[in-house]
């Protein structure tokens, strides 16, 4: 009687195998799509991000740290303009900070605008970080993916 078990038992564990196989290969594959999306999603925002800055026709300032003279449409452009405005504001208020002007200081709305250009500046590089960590993790998910993929068609 235990020799008629064991036959029947091992195309069991066979099919269990086999039905596990393709769950990991599905997983692998929605990982794959999950991380093209990603990547195509991330590549996008970053493109956008820099049209939309290439839009405005903004010049990184002759005084700035780095990029002096060229087209705001990237991450270290933006930045470096950023520190060009912050050292413009410093100049203007004589180190003072919108927050610590007096609120009839002349000064203080052109030191507000700088600020808020600067603000929007700095927003754009972090939507370059952001569309940049996603196309990292978008490769990490293909990577992931393709190893699942791997594994199951051992």
């Amino acid at each position: 009687m235990t020799a008629d078990l064991a036959p029947s038992t091992a195309p069991r564990t066979d099919d269990a195998g086999r039905r596990n196989a393709r769950r990991v290969r599905l997983l692998g594959t929605l990982l794959v799509a999950l991380g093209a999306l990603m990547i195509l999603g991330g590549a996008g925002a970053w493109v956008a991000v820099s049209q939309g800055l290439a839009s405005e026709r903004a010049m990184v300032a002759e005084d700035a740290p780095a990029f002096a003279g060229q087209q705001i449409s990237s991450p270290w452009t933006a930045f470096a303009q950023t520190e060009a405005i912050k050292g413009h504001i410093s100049a203007m208020a004589d180190g003072e900070t919108y927050a610590t002007m007096d609120q009839d200081d002349p000064m203080r709305d052109t030191v507000a605008q700088g600020t808020f250009v600067r603000g929007s500046l700095l927003t754009s590089v972090i939507a370059f970080g952001v569309a940049l960590a996603v196309v990292g993790t978008g490769t990490g998910f293909v990577l992931g993916g393709f190893g699942l993929r791997s594994v199951a068609a051992r």
